[in-house]
Parts: C-alpha cells; structure tokens; sequence
C-alpha cells in the first residue's frame, strides 16, 4: 500500500454558502431538487442523468438498501453536533463524503464537472472527475487542486497506451487518488436514454431540439460551455474531431474490466493511493490489497450498468470484515443524503460518495446546485450523527443499528 503516514494535509475549514437558509426553505432535501429537475433541463438531459439499467429496479433497490438500514439511538450523550473532518490517503477533508465520478455530467448540466469540482474545492470535501467527463485533467486541477481525484477506465490498446498517459497527466497535475473502474466488464443499454433520443452519438432530432429551446436557462448554459464533450479524450484524437467523433473513439477505445494483472500494470505507474472501484465481493477486495490497492470502493454503479445486482449498501459489512483495516473502504450507489452517509459510516465506511444528487442539484438550481448539496449532506451528516449519541465518526461505527439485508459471502 502507498504510505499515508505524513502529517495529513489540512483544508480551510467549511463554511456554509450565505444564501443556504434562504435555498433550504425551497429545497430542504434533494428529493426536493429531484422533483423540481424536469422543469428545469430537456427531458433526454434529465432521463440520462437520473435513469439506469433495465426499469430503475437497480436504482430503486439501493435505495430501498439504504431506507431498510435502521439505527438504535443513545440518549444522555450529547447535546452537540459533532466534528467530522477526517483523513483520506494523507489529507485532511472536512467532510467524510465527497462527489462521485459521472460519464457525461454536462448533458444533464453543461459545466456540470468543473462546478462540482469549485463547490467541492470550495467545501474541502473530495472530488472526483470521471474520464468520460467534460473537463479535462488539467482544468480540473487548476480548479480543485487541493481535493482532486481521478477515476479511469480501461483503455488496453498499443499496450494501455492512452491508459498510462492519463496516469502520467494526472501525476503532473497533482491528482490525490488514482481510481480504476471495475464494474463496466460489458456494455448495456439504458431504456430511458433510448426513449429519450440518446443513442450512440449525441445528435439532437427535432424534439429534443425543442425541449432545449423551452429550458433557455440550460440552453444559455451549453451557449456558456459549448456542447457535451469527453474532454480529456480529445488529447487522443485528430485536429478538428467532433463532439460525435470523439464519443465513437470512446466506444471504440474504452471497455471492459480491468484484469488483475492490468491491475498490477497500473499499481507499478502511478505511485500514490490508489482505489479499485466497483467491488462487491469480497474476495475480490482481498485481491486488489494483495496487489498493493489503498482503497476499495464499494459500488453497483449506482444501478447503471445492471439491474440484478446486490445493493452495495448490503454488501459494505462483509468488505469491511474482508480488508480487516487494511485499506480504506469508500461507497456509492445510492447515497442520496448526508442521513445515508452516516449509515454507510456506521457499517465500517470511511467515506461514502454521491452522483445523482449532484445532477439533481444542477437541474434543479443551474450553477449553485453543487454547493446546496455539500451543505445538504453536511448539516444531515451532523445532525444523524448527534441524534444517534455519537460524539465523533469513529463513535458513529459503534451505533447500535439494524441492517436486515446485509450479504454474508459464503
């Protein structure tokens, strides 16, 4: 494992944006903002970012996951909010939550990634750029330096050559965390993109054309932005490649799950923490700390990829129990709530991520959305843990809690 043993480095403590009470009062959770999404964005926007595999079954199975999750309160504790600033691989945030990786945030928002990438610098929590995202590793590092992480996928041609030049750029922008994706072995296909008008490429028929003429506000913001893009892709391909251009170099060139021995291949380039993403089992948690991994992110893919698949919520207990405090246990899929990160911090979490509720926000409240949803997380984060009896985070892994789906691997 990458040593994380130097006096962490600390972030300017958090503060609410001024106008949170004022935005709160409209929408006081982001189911809030979810509802108010649609009349905000084109339709296929909101169906891409809110949609999953299949009917949603999987998306509504984390969070059922999550609502089934129970805690048994301690009163006569505490009458205090508590801190929650913790360390993640030799940092120190001021939250244990942070933004999880997303392909294509700026189709529900342009300027979706380096939004949430100010807002998260702004708060001190984690970031993290999807490699499929509309900004590029070098914009993103000069906007969230202090809490930029990277996530990729797997590109194995010409020997991982575009795969390890990501890894190269983003040492020479001071990326935190290294992050590859496990959980995207195949492709699939989202019904309500399709139904929507999304397909393969990204060209805008007739009726989408209209709804983008009826959201003028997301419609000034793509003006703003220009078109949704993989941005850091763009390095890859010829002079003058288009929106459409780059999206088949994708397809063509990214897929499929890293192998262990690919695995390796990557722990051997990058020299700082680096985390598996998508791990559901866990022997497959006892395979990535064997090669060296820092971290195992516990994920389903929030439901996009398939929609047979275990909560990762349901499966977190047994990873914890497989990693024994060997590496750092990270979650997503799900997590709509500062309330469901205190659950995941109770089943042994360090730190726990969302994405939907960071497209929800944007949809709903345009540029401001992102800093609504860290003061969101934060203010239920502190209140959860204080209602519970718990002082602290690590108090908060002691709460006396009921957890009926949990997977015993067997």
């Amino acid at each position: 494992m990458h040593d994380t043993t130097a006096a962490p480095k600390s972030l300017p403590a958090y503060r609410p944006r001024a106008d949170y009470k004022q935005v709160h009062r409209r929408f006081p959770t982001t189911a809030w903002l979810r509802r108010k999404a649609p009349a905000h964005v084109p339709l296929f926007a909101f169906e891409y970012g809110d949609g999953g595999a299949g009917s949603d079954v999987g998306i509504d199975h984390n969070w059922a996951a999550f609502d089934a999750f129970k805690f048994v309160p301690r009163y006569g504790v505490t009458n205090k909010l508590p801190p929650v600033e913790t360390t993640l691989f030799g940092t120190r945030y001021n939250a244990p939550f942070g933004v999880a990786p997303m392909g294509g945030p700026a189709l529900v928002w342009p300027g979706a990634d380096k939004l949430c990438a100010r807002a998260a610098q702004a708060a001190g929590v984690p970031y993290t750029l999807g490699v499929a995202g509309g900004a590029t590793i070098e914009e993103i590092a000069a906007i969230a330096p202090d809490v930029f992480w990277l996530q990729l996928y797997r590109f194995s041609r010409d020997n991982h050559k575009i795969g390890l030049d990501l890894v190269r750029r983003a040492a020479a922008a001071g990326v935190k965390t290294l992050t590859l994706t496990l959980d995207v072995p195949v492709r699939t296909t989202r019904s309500r993109e399709a139904r929507a008008g999304l397909a393969n490429e990204f060209r805008p028929n007739a009726q989408m054309l209209w709804e983008m003429i009826q959201r003028p506000a997301w419609l000034m913001a793509m003006v703003r932005h220009g078109m949704p893009r993989f941005a850091t892709l763009r390095d890859y391909l010829p002079a003058g490649a288009g929106t459409n251009d780059t999206i088949r170099f994708a397809r063509q060139e990214m897929g499929g799950a890293f192998s262990w021995d690919e695995i390796a291949l990557y722990r051997e380039h990058w020299k700082g923490p680096m985390l598996l993403k998508g791990i559901l089992h866990p022997a497959d948690a006892e395979k990535a700390m064997a090669l060296g991994v820092d971290g195992i992110w516990v994920s389903n893919h929030g439901g996009r990829q398939i929609e047979a698949l275990m909560p990762a919520i349901d499966c977190l207990p047994a990873i914890v129990r497989a990693a024994g405090g060997k590496a750092t246990i990270l979650i997503d899929s799900g997590v709509r709530s500062g309330h469901d990160v205190a659950r995941a911090l109770a089943l042994g979490a360090d730190a726990a991520f969302a994405g939907k509720a960071f497209l929800w926000g944007l949809a709903a409240l345009g540029d401001r959305g992102p800093a609504h949803v860290i003061d969101l997380f934060m203010d239920e984060l502190t209140s959860s843990l204080g209602q519970i009896g718990a002082r602290s985070l690590a108090e908060a892994r002691e709460a006396t809690l009921r957890h009926p789906g949990a997977f015993a691997a067997g």
